[in-house]
């Protein structure tokens, strides 16, 4: 069995998980493992290997390894970034959560020891998400041109609001007045499309999200659609730049840029655990169900 470890700096504060995630591995010489080469090098030899292990830098590099799953140590933005990585193979994602919230990394730090042992009893639930692909007549986000959680179009260099003419399949939908925009997938319902007001949607709805920031009109809700679509944009505003992003990752564009977003041809599988699934989730992190008035 190989697998894979991916993120991206060593903190001082999760020295001893991470060091109790590879005495685990040490027990079990049967795993190889391959190390992000950046993490590896912020290991400054606080960290003791035993087991064989490669070293990957790329999506290339990830391909020829052909790791069996991949575990990521951070929170959700960890695993956002992993996926940059990981594309089209398909390799599932098991998080370890040593961030914040959590609603992707479903496995808390004290379970390292557990997580290790149910890869040889194959103890995880498969969890399969939908991504969106950007197409921009300008080639922003090149080979990364995907998402799991959203795609926004925000105002950048002055304070007015932008104008997003929105078409869906080439059919005229609004003009967004607003700060920005934002589409979301089901997993990204959770995220910055809830901050502003969008609906929490469950991951295998197969829906889009259209969720305004900041309209301008009050009468401008969120929208839910099919992601069978084609959803297109053109941007009017004072300003010449804006600012266009794909989960963390973002491109300053100008308003001729052509964008339009659809379902990305292939998935990404989150594991989790047989006691955890979406529905406790929503519970566990936003704290539905809970009396906190005494």
């Amino acid at each position: 069995m190989k697998i894979a470890i991916f993120s991206r700096f060593l903190k001082l504060e999760h020295e001893k998980i991470v060091a109790e995630l590879f005495a685990e591995f040490a027990k079990r010489k049967q795993i190889k493992i391959c190390i992000f080469k950046e993490y590896l090098e912020s290991f400054n030899g606080r960290i003791d290997i035993v087991n064989e292990y490669e070293t990957y830098s790329s999506y290339q590099d990830f391909k020829v390894l052909a790791p069996d799953f991949c575990i990521t140590l951070g929170g959700d933005g960890t695993i956002l970034e992993a996926v940059t990585i990981i594309r089209d193979t398909a390799v599932p994602i098991l998080g370890i959560n040593l961030g914040r919230l959590g609603f992707l990394a479903m496995f808390e730090k004290n379970r390292v020891s557990e997580v290790v042992a149910a890869f040889e009893q194959n103890n995880f639930i498969p969890d399969p998400r939908t991504l969106l692909s950007l197409d921009s007549s300008d080639g922003i986000f090149g080979e990364t041109n995907f998402a799991l959680n959203d795609f926004t179009i925000l105002k950048r260099d002055t304070s007015s609001m932008v104008i997003i003419h929105t078409y869906v399949n080439g059919e005229f939908l609004n003009s967004y007045w607003a700060d920005g925009i934002i589409v979301a997938t089901p997993t990204g319902s959770t995220g910055y499309s809830l901050s502003c007001g969008g609906p929490i949607i469950f991951p295998r709805s197969g829906n889009f999200i259209i969720t305004p920031v900041a309209p301008h009109n009050l009468n401008v809700r969120p929208i839910v659609l099919s992601d069978d679509v084609v959803i297109s944009f053109e941007i009017e505003g004072r300003a010449e730049n804006f600012l266009c992003t794909l989960d963390s990752r973002y491109h300053t564009i100008k308003s001729t840029c052509q964008l339009a977003v659809r379902r990305c041809p292939f998935t990404v599988n989150i594991l989790r655990p047989n006691d955890r699934n979406f529905l406790y989730m929503i519970r566990e992190k936003l704290h539905w169900g809970n009396d906190t008035r005494n």
